[in-house]
């Protein structure tokens, strides 16, 4: 039988926290990502931008003269949660220019692990939010930031939580304290049959054979296979990885998703407003493709578990699925517009003729009679404009003058509905 979680104490326990802030100016930090050290190791934007594609790494660090990343380093202690630094990570969207994430690194210490990650998930039973007092983001981030969780428009109802840990010497990490951790309960909270659980495991990511990790929609853990044998062991190579390159993986989904519900929304507004459809659609299609070009990448690094890692994260939220539909959404949206557009030439067209042909004919009688006549030329325009107004009332006439004045209000309208 295996020991319950809430009762051991890992070699390694770290949590990294993830919250919605809005920030309207830099908050006059130093610039780029938290620069974790392991020797000769410095784990700054230089270092991490090197792991992704230049398109991946602007949206995480930023560009020179145009910084998206700062970091604060800190030593605060509370209860069994000590925070180490402070970052911010710029993602301002078309909508929202001030959207921001703000990025917590804490170590716990003793058997406190799943008790801290359980109260910071506000699940039942669970004791007092541990990000409070001292450590509560308002104080943290206050003077810097704007807000802290805004509700909208922002999709984090509570804080994204990354947990790590590994066992201490004698101990083992059961799989199950994997999902225990990444789902931020305990069977108190989802009782598990032994039989179901296999399936919940589907999704873990094996990183090596020492340590695993699973993503969940509200948060991610990390866990160790075999004793941590403290400095010196390859788990601090793993811890440092946790917290850096894994870390920013999981960031660029959480941009990804903000985007693609951004888009979505704006998809489904293209029948309202004062413009034209055309150039909305024109817009979307604009945005989206430098959605595509900037944020889109399913291929981040060369670095494989960071991909398996975004992977699972963009399926959990389903953008692959989203985005594709997306993509075709916006397709029917630019034919609608182009069958629209060819209605109204056809119209004019037809204009043309319905006009043209009667003073055409008219002109052509006289020229051939050689009459040069004024009052004849006056009397041949009027005759040419009478039959203009009788061929209007016909039918066809009427449906030239339908695809010029009516085929947009008529896309709207339906839309609208």
């Amino acid at each position: 039988m295996n020991t319950p979680l809430d009762s051991v104490a890992g070699a390694r326990q770290a949590v990294t926290v993830i919250l919605p802030v809005r920030m309207a100016a830099e908050p006059g930090w130093p610039e780029g990502p938290m620069p974790f050290e392991l020797g000769e190791r410095r784990t700054d934007a230089g270092t991490r931008e090197r792991y992704f594609t230049p398109a991946a790494a602007r949206v995480l660090y930023g560009a020179p003269g145009r910084p998206y990343r700062w970091h604060q380093v800190a030593d605060v202690t509370h209860g069994p949660m000590r925070l180490q630094g402070m970052e911010l990570l710029r993602t301002g969207t078309d909508r929202d220019a001030e959207r921001a994430l703000a990025v917590l690194h804490f170590t716990v210490e003793g058997p406190h692990l799943l008790e801290v990650l359980r109260a910071i998930g506000h699940r039942h039973t669970s004791g007092p939010d541990p990000l409070s007092g001292p450590l509560a983001p308002e104080t943290l981030l206050g003077g810097v930031v704007d807000a802290v969780s805004p509700q909208a428009p922002f999709a984090l109802a509570r804080p994204y939580t990354v947990a790590f840990m590994t066992p201490a010497e004698g101990d083992r990490v059961p799989e199950e304290w994997l999902w225990a951790l990444a789902s931020r309960s305990s069977p108190v909270d989802f009782p598990v049959r032994a039989e179901d659980l296999p399936g919940m495991l589907s999704d873990v990511v094996r990183i090596s054979a020492d340590w695993s990790a699973l993503v969940l929609r509200h948060g991610a853990a990390y866990v160790g296979h075999r004793p941590d044998r403290g400095d010196g062991d390859f788990y601090d190579f793993a811890a440092l990885h946790a917290r850096t390159v894994y870390l920013d993986a999981l960031l660029l989904g959480t941009v990804q998703r903000d985007h693609i519900n951004e888009l979505a929304d704006d998809l489904s507004e293209v029948f309202e407003g004062d413009t034209g459809l055309a150039r909305r659609v024109a817009a979307l299609e604009e945005r989206i493709a430098r959605f595509r070009s900037t944020y889109w990448r399913q291929h981040l690094t060369a670095h494989g578990p960071a991909n398996e890692l975004l992977v699972a994260y963009q399926a959990l939220h389903r953008l692959p699925a989203r985005f594709e539909a997306i993509l075709a959404e916006a397709a029917d949206y630019a034919r609608l517009v182009q069958t629209q557009e060819s209605q109204q030439i056809s119209g004019a067209l037809g204009v043309l003729t319905v006009l043209g042909l009667p003073l055409g004919t008219a002109l052509s009688i006289l020229q051939v009679l050689g009459d040069q006549s004024p009052w004849h030329l006056l009397v041949a325009l009027a005759a040419a404009f009478a039959a203009t107004g009788a061929a209007l009332t016909t039918r066809y006439g009427r449906l030239v003058l339908a695809s010029l004045r009516g085929s947009g209000r008529r896309v709207r309208r339906g839309g609208g509905g």
